[in-house]
């Protein structure tokens, strides 16, 4: 390792230093919490699943599998999907041997959350109401899997992780390319970045795909009898009822429509801009700061129905002028770029060996390319090395178990949404704009400042007024 190298890799190690090696133990602040106490000394870790759309079904299936847990409880507003989760968690306890299973159904997350026996839920809901239903379970003492996303806005991930720390509870990010099933690629190239493999970094292309319009424009129409739109709609603003802008009624597969309304999701760069940006800021140990600058455009959808981006050029500086360059032509995936090599981490069949999670499989797929074969020998003993987790899932539970931070905590995803927001609103307003990490506000613009949150539409999906009664302001 030459010098420049040696000293890149100390810096980035000294300010990374959060995330890497054992997680650090949450044990003080869970022994102030009794139901967290509880919790620890449970042989099995009592889950609901809020939200049982087209992801909160992926959710439920893979954590009716980790066998630390027990689904008790399922919550949606669509009675359809609600008795479909049931039905689904029911059905594969019986598999199991199970002669009498009753898991309960709630459309309310709040009387779900009053629930004494639930020790943990899965937030699966739309990006614009993970705030405040995380908040307000974290308020009630239950562990916490969110999707990503994390939060809609900056306003939002600050309150979250505010919360988190001072109840004292658990919470998993459901950034999966942490984890190394199927996603080693991931794990492994970040750690080798990290570890100088390809000398200084200089920058890092991103490639996260591009929206288009969810289907053919739909138009307002009466509420289905098995939806509670209002309570759907949650701090959005006020706007009529259209299937294809919520969820289609038909299956239980099909993409949503919220997914391309900026009331409800700001596209590809919070949706997929959240898995790889996470794993950009993981590589360069900026996984607690952000970006200094953010510079970009966009082509917004313009009608009265889709209305989040679609073409994209966004560039990123962080600190030792590194560039992180986010753009519509770019393969989907990362590629970082050094004075010694170049190496791309994409979504594929790449695995890790049992004996060291940061080295690639004999046969690395094309998920994992490098310049040089030598980026991905195996690393030394003295090399960082990045938490482990085999399964996202179990990493969440067994940190419950044990009382310690997982593979991608709030205080790390709240900084991953952060420098998504920040590329969108940059897209937004169409100009530079500068940002302190430290004091998580932009420099002399009290124009975006203003816009690092929204003001809800209901009083009862406020997160500020939530965090107010809880005495967390």
């Amino acid at each position: 390792m030459n010098q420049q190298t040696r000293r890149h890799f100390l810096l980035t190690a000294a300010r990374g230093g959060a995330g890497l090696l054992v997680a650090p133990s949450l044990a003080p602040l869970l022994n102030a919490n009794p139901r967290a106490r509880r919790n620890s000394a449970l042989g099995t870790i009592q889950v609901a699943q809020i939200g049982c759309g087209r992801m909160g079904r992926g959710d439920l299936q893979a954590i009716l599998k980790v066998p630390l847990a027990r689904v008790v409880a399922v919550c949606d507003l669509d009675t359809t999907r609600l008795a479909a989760a049931k039905q689904l968690a029911e059905e594969f306890y019986r598999k199991q041997g199970e002669a009498n299973v009753a898991v309960r159904a709630c459309r309310d997350h709040r009387e779900l959350l009053a629930l004494p026996e639930i020790d943990a839920v899965v937030v699966s809901t739309p990006d614009h109401t993970h705030a405040i239903v995380a908040i307000e379970a974290a308020i009630a003492g239950k562990h916490l899997y969110v999707q990503k996303p994390i939060t809609y806005d900056v306003s939002e991930a600050i309150a979250l992780r505010k919360a988190v720390l001072a109840k004292g509870v658990v919470l998993q990010t459901g950034s999966q390319q942490r984890s190394d099933e199927p996603w080693s690629a991931f794990r492994i190239a970040a750690a080798a970045v990290r570890n100088g493999r390809i000398g200084r970094l200089r920058s890092i292309r991103i490639g996260l795909g591009v929206d288009v319009p969810s289907g053919r424009k739909p138009a307002p129409m009466e509420v289905p009898p098995n939806l509670d739109y209002e309570r759907w709609l949650g701090a959005a603003p006020e706007q009529p009822y259209m299937e294809g802008r919520v969820h289609p009624q038909g299956t239980l597969e099909g993409r949503p429509g919220w997914i391309t309304t900026e009331a409800f999701g700001l596209g590809m760069i919070t949706n997929w801009g959240a898995h790889h940006v996470d794993i950009a800021q993981w590589a360069m140990g900026e996984e607690l700061g952000g970006p200094l600058t953010a510079e970009g455009r966009a082509d917004f959808m313009t009608d009265d129905v889709w209305t989040v981006h679609r073409g994209y050029h966004v560039e990123l500086t962080y600190r030792d002028e590194v560039r992180v360059v986010i753009d519509d032509g770019f393969a989907v995936g990362l590629e970082f770029e050094g004075d010694e090599g170049t190496l791309f981490c994409a979504r594929g069949e790449a695995t890790a060996t049992a004996s060291d999670p940061n080295a690639p499989s004999a046969a690395v797929s094309r998920a994992l390319r490098a310049s040089d074969a030598k980026i991905l020998e195996p690393l030394g003993e003295r090399a960082i090395v990045l938490p482990p987790s085999r399964n996202h899932y179990v990493n969440w539970i067994e940190c419950i178990r044990d009382r310690r931070e997982p593979v991608a905590p709030i205080a790390q995803s709240a900084r991953s949404l952060t420098a998504c927001y920040i590329a969108w609103l940059s897209m937004k307003l169409g100009r530079k704009l500068r940002w302190d990490p430290t004091k998580e506000r932009f420099l002399d613009d009290e124009e975006a400042n203003a816009r690092l949150g929204r003001r809800a539409r209901r009083d009862d999906y406020d997160v500020a007024l939530a965090m107010k009664k809880a005495g967390l302001e």
